[in-house]
């Protein structure tokens, strides 16, 4: 019965903790918002450029 006590308790220590998952799991989350806004924001400043270029030299 002790070995199994010992067993559980240690299981319950190490598998418990998720703290450390959790963190891990937001930070990929972060990083992965922060590379879809780098994206959009590319995207969309060179088709805003494009389109800046095509209206002043439609205009000039």
């Amino acid at each position: 019965m002790t070995q199994y006590h010992f067993l559980r308790t240690w299981l319950t220590a190490h598998i418990g903790n998720e703290r450390g998952a959790a963190l891990v799991e937001y930070a990929l989350l972060v990083a992965l918002i922060a590379v879809v806004c780098i994206g959009a924001i590319t995207f969309l400043g060179n088709s805003a450029d494009t389109k800046f270029s095509n209206v002043g030299s439609q205009l000039g």
